[in-house]
């Protein structure tokens, strides 16, 4: 099975690994999803950025918030 490779460096899709692995991210299962790398990249950081915002703004005690004392 082929495999697509997104190449940092240059900006292009490689088909296989053609290329140092610290360059590349992938690999992926077609030429378009190789293509698209960055901005699924982009999608995904912003959902986790979402998510620790979420969680850093939860009330309970597993929060940024300390429990409560006790009396």
């Amino acid at each position: 099975m082929t495999e697509y490779f997104y190449n940092l460096e240059t900006g292009q899709v490689e088909e296989g690994r053609m290329s140092e692995g610290l360059e590349l991210m992938g690999p992926y299962p077609t030429r378009e999803a190789a293509a698209n790398a960055l901005g699924h990249a982009r999608q995904r950081n912003a959902e986790w950025d979402e998510a620790d915002r979420a969680w850093k703004d939860d009330d309970d005690e597993w929060g940024t918030n300390p429990a409560p004392k006790r009396p």
